[in-house]
């Protein structure tokens, strides 16, 4: 038996209370589950201006997340709050797996398939959100990803030889993509025309209206990355895009994929979709195509 921690807090994202609450603990579980581990306990993390805001609103924040942890059947065990001038929450988890099982982001094997589990856009409909240009529906759809616990595709991994799997979250697709193959003996190749988005979020890229995580992302892994001439410009931007409470990047052989893939969507999980694959050469570099399916 081995121990995974993890913890994860931030700002919020969205207006309600109660919803920013079931993000922040639904962003911090993804970790466990991306190491093939299961979530036991956790522990609530608040900073809160305890002088300039009703504490109504904190208890909504906290009701939100305790949801959360009961949909994924976690224990809050306690927690720490500290008075703050900006808002954050977030929670420390405990989880359990055996030492052998544990899925690294760096252990992929030439000839696997990619598989994502969620669509991207996430970062860029909410900086549209705070710029007022967001439709209802596009942060409905949006915030309805973000509130998808990854658990059932953990779950169902389980059953299949996994070689490697990350969760995408605030360094984008390509940000992630490049964790699983720096430093390594391969490659990745992605075909961006195969990756699921929210389909508002490309109008509202091709408006600029990109968060700064998006060009930090960009200019710290462009090194890695060879995005080919036909890409649009919108999809480079999609892939670089900061996510919170993404899905997973999951890294398998090639026969067992397309089964993986039926009983994702089987469960519900809609959007899964086989992205790319892992390449012997350029190692440790992530290539980008625009190919027809």
């Amino acid at each position: 038996m081995a121990i995974i921690q993890t913890l994860d807090f931030f700002t919020p994202i969205v207006d309600d209370p109660y919803t920013f609450g079931q993000i922040a603990v639904t962003n911090a579980l993804s970790d466990v589950y991306a190491m093939g581990g299961k979530p036991l306990t956790a522990m609530n993390i608040v900073c809160f201006p305890i002088t300039t805001m009703d504490i109504s609103i904190l208890h909504d924040i906290l009701a939100g997340g305790l949801n959360k942890l009961h949909e994924a059947k976690v224990a809050l065990v306690g927690g720490h709050s500290v008075d703050d001038k900006e808002l954050k929450y977030g929670i420390s988890v405990t989880g359990v797996i055996h030492p052998s099982k544990v899925l690294r982001n760096n252990s992929a094997v030439t000839g696997d398939t990619l598989i994502l589990t969620k669509p991207l856009g996430i970062g860029i409909i909410n900086t549209a959100l705070k710029g007022g240009f967001a439709s209802d529906s596009a942060v409905a759809l949006a915030t309805a990803h973000m509130l998808t616990l990854n658990s059932k595709a953990a779950e169902i991994m389980q059953d299949y030889e996994i070689h490697a799997c990350t969760d995408v979250t605030g360094f984008g697709l390509l940000g992630h993509a490049c964790e699983m193959v720096d430093k390594t003996n391969v490659g990745m190749v992605i075909n961006s025309k195969a990756v699921p988005y929210i389909n508002e979020a490309k109008q509202y890229a091709e408006m600029g209206l990109l968060p700064g995580g998006l060009h930090r992302n960009r200019n710290y892994r462009l090194h890695m990355v060879d995005i080919r001439k036909e890409v649009p410009v919108y999809m480079s931007d999609l892939m670089f895009d900061p996510q919170t409470s993404g899905g997973l990047i999951i890294s398998l052989p090639k026969s067992s994929a397309d089964s993986l893939l039926i009983r994702l969507k089987a469960a519900g999980i809609d959007q899964a979709t086989i992205i790319g694959e892992i390449i012997p050469e350029p190692k440790g570099k992530v290539i980008v195509t625009w190919d027809t399916p």
